[in-house]
């Protein structure tokens, strides 16, 4: 079993979660609502999904654009065999008329405390745009989107000058050969000065690159004797 550096803490305990930046006031629906209703929801919230409960709120599927589109698609078409085959299940959301019938299930979701980057590798992976958050016994507490993880790229860029100071630089670099210098312009972080221990350098850049909302990282520090 390993141990993790602080250094390597650093990185891995980002304070950036999915919790910070999820929607809380969540349009869902049950099982039994109807085509139409769900249709008018996503329209009148501006939404692209709708998380299916039961019960006290527990996730049980979720409803998407995609999963009504087939009704208008197949609306007034008869599909050819090769059709009905490669697109069986289309052709069932075709005919249904309730969100049970209409859901994608299980449900994909996520946990408040995930990572942003956790949630964006597993949209990216299902090809999905918005997860259910939802809590250990798999009740609903949010839905996070595609919108909602980039939130963190609007962060200050004084902002990320402090928190790469505090999190990265006096962690790495607590007795430079002389002052390290951070600016943060865009989202682009570079970083000059002059440090002891050269094997860290190339540490720091990857972790200035993992601190949340950095677009970017131009590393320029050096090390004592170099130069």
């Amino acid at each position: 079993m390993t141990t993790r550096s602080r250094e390597e803490e650093t990185l891995q305990d980002s304070p950036h979660r999915v919790g910070d930046v999820m929607t809380r006031a969540v349009v869902a629906v049950g099982r039994r609502t109807q085509f139409k209703d769900m249709v008018e929801r996503m329209e009148q919230w501006q939404v692209s999904a709708l998380p299916v409960l039961e019960g006290d709120g527990r996730v049980v599927g979720l409803v998407s654009e995609a999963d009504l589109l087939p009704k208008e698609e197949f609306r007034d078409s008869d599909p050819d065999r090769l059709t009905q085959r490669r697109r069986l299940s289309d052709l069932s959301k075709a005919g249904a008329v309730s969100a049970e019938e209409l859901m994608s299930a299980p449900a994909v979701t996520v946990h408040a405390d995930a990572t942003l980057a956790e949630a964006a590798r597993i949209m990216a992976l299902r090809h999905i745009k918005r997860l259910p958050v939802v809590n250990t016994e798999g009740l609903l507490e949010g839905v996070v989107s595609r919108g909602d993880l980039l939130k963190v790229f609007l962060r200050p860029d004084n902002d990320l000058a402090d928190e790469i100071r505090r999190d990265v630089i006096d962690v790495l670099f607590p007795a430079p050969v002389e002052p390290v210098h951070i600016t943060v312009v865009d989202g682009v972080a570079t970083l000059t000065g002059r440090v002891q221990d050269a094997s860290r350098i190339s540490l720091a850049a990857r972790l200035v690159r993992g601190v949340e909302g950095v677009v970017g990282v131009d590393c320029r520090l050096t090390a004592a004797g170099e130069g």
